[in-house]
């Protein structure tokens, strides 16, 4: 029988239709940091839902905008009756829907917002042990991607800082419906026990400065931030922004 939820593309939705695909999506949840809950950000139809709800180990919930996808998840999953939110994630309340306990987050990811989703994530680092998504493949490739690489920039220094990123597999377009005109991937992000040694405020504020204009030098893109330069390497003032390894943009911000 046909699935009787249209995708709609104002939501960025792409359903999921590889049930091997979603159980190995699933499956790639660790329970690192010893969490119990999990939130899946658009459920859609529920490919993936199955498989995590099947989990005892953990305390599945839930946000949906779609009201036709929450109709159909509410028919066929009766069992998530009162952890399903009709909200849209980026309002949401992280430590509303977790009542401040510890709480990873999954899904197939819309790709519109894919990177709100993180930014959002890492604003809440101290709620979210573990992520587990489904990305654009550049934006994948983009969040994990190491220094010197043409895709480092400011996502992937600022997730680096709070968590290990990994790179887990690739998604063909053909187990989408409908299916997106870009490859996809999965990754896994693991937060570091370790404490930032600057401000989060200052990290984020040199990152974006630096790769907002990534052609220029440092001393040329953080000239409107009053940079203690006599403290750092002599080399710094001179060097482009994806020359840095995250070590060094944590001592740059601790010099501001």
């Amino acid at each position: 029988m046909a699935n009787p939820v249209r995708p709609k593309k104002f939501l960025g939705q792409h359903f999921l239709r590889d049930e091997n695909i979603a159980r190995k999506i699933a499956s790639s949840l660790t329970g690192f940091g010893d969490y119990k809950q999990v939130l899946e950000i658009g459920p859609g139809t529920g490919v993936l839902t199955k498989f995590l709800i099947g989990n005892p180990a953990f305390q599945w919930n839930g946000v949906e905008l779609d009201r036709d996808a929450i109709a159909y998840l509410q028919l066929h999953y009766p069992e998530i009756a009162g952890h399903l939110h009709e909200e849209d994630f980026l309002k949401m309340s992280l430590p509303g829907i977790s009542s401040g306990a510890q709480m990873a987050i999954i899904g197939n990811f819309p790709y519109n917002i894919s990177s709100q989703i993180v930014f959002k994530m890492l604003e809440h680092h101290e709620l979210v042990p573990e992520l587990v998504g489904m990305f654009q493949k550049e934006m994948a490739q983009r969040i994990a991607a190491p220094s010197g690489n043409k895709t480092y920039g400011i996502m992937s220094v600022l997730a680096q800082a709070f968590y290990h990123v990994e790179y887990l597999f690739q998604v063909d377009e053909h187990v989408f419906h409908p299916p997106p005109k870009v490859k996809s991937a999965v990754i896994r992000m693991q937060r570091k026990d370790e404490e930032l040694p600057c401000e989060t405020r200052k990290l984020f504020m040199v990152v974006k400065a630096a790769f907002n204009q990534r052609r220029k030098t440092l001393r040329n893109s953080l000239k409107g931030i009053d940079m203690k330069w006599d403290e750092l390497p002599a080399d710094f003032p001179g060097r482009r922004p994806e020359q840095l390894k995250l070590e060094e943009f944590l001592l740059l911000a601790q010099h501001t």
